[in-house]
């Protein structure tokens, strides 16, 4: 099963009839039908390790200042409390907690909306503990690489560039720096270079600005971790919209559905 990361952007994204929404579309109609999709979103933070059990996750509406429809959005895919229970055993030797209470964020629900609207694949996610080293999530993920033997598509839910305090909505060319940091990683990912992606205030000079907080890179470490050195990678939507990058990277074949 490939394994894919998207930059997920506006909220809006999952009901706008835009590019990035097409692209999605398509991606769900590309992609072998996974068993379920085990999704890290950088809209979950939490401390240690959680992941959601409930069978039929409610959808949350964790944003504000958008329009009514936004928040009429329900995505009612259920939960698969048996692939909780694998990533629980997989991750041996951590303290994961079955969180049976726990929804599914718009960092999920954004994305998966639009690749499967029938809501009929099972979804389960797994927290971020942002106080950990980005070598620690890296190994959490090495971890997790056999689900993608399982059917499983690990999906991470980010952005390589998110920096909201210098985004301009009305003006969408992006700064140098953001062009710059964006490419670095690029660049990285394309020569396997995992060191230098898990380390990345080294990749440029402009890294601060680029991951002010890390919650939105940390997604793509996780897809990075469970890449095998023979996959194939493509780039998706490799767009950065002022200070938001929308790149997005698929590894492994897809296949037309």
């Amino acid at each position: 099963m490939p394994a894919v990361f998207l930059g997920h952007g506006n909220p809006m994204n999952a009901i706008e009839h835009n590019a990035f929404h097409a692209s999605w579309v398509r991606l769900g109609k590309q992609l072998p039908r996974p068993k379920a999709v085990l999704c890290i979103s950088a809209h979950w933070e939490a401390p240690g390790v959680r992941v959601t059990a409930a069978r039929q996750p409610e959808t949350i509406h964790d944003f504000y200042g958008f329009p009514d429809e936004l928040f009429a959005v329900e995505y009612p895919a259920p939960g698969d409390p048996e692939l909780a229970r694998r990533v629980g055993a997989l991750l041996q030797g951590h303290e994961v907690v079955l969180d049976d209470k726990r929804g599914l964020d718009h960092g999920a629900w954004g994305v998966l909306r639009p690749m499967y609207p029938a809501a009929d694949v099972p979804i389960v996610q797994l927290s971020l503990d942002t106080r950990q080293p980005l070598q620690v999530h890296y190994d959490l993920a090495r971890k997790l690489a056999p689900l993608r033997d399982e059917g499983v598509l690990i999906l991470g839910s980010g952005n390589i560039v998110h920096n909201l305090q210098t985004f301009r909505y009305h003006d969408p060319a992006a700064p140098e720096w953001a062009i710059a940091f964006n490419e670095a990683v690029k660049r990285k990912f394309a020569a396997g270079d995992a060191a230098a992606l898990i380390d990345y205030p080294g990749l440029s000079e402009h890294a601060k600005l680029a991951v002010p907080t890390v919650e939105h890179y940390l997604p793509l470490i996780y897809v990075l971790g469970v890449r095998h050195e023979s996959d194939a990678f493509e780039f998706l939507n490799d767009v950065v919209h002022s200070s938001i990058s929308m790149t997005s990277i698929c590894i492994g074949e897809k296949r037309a559905a």
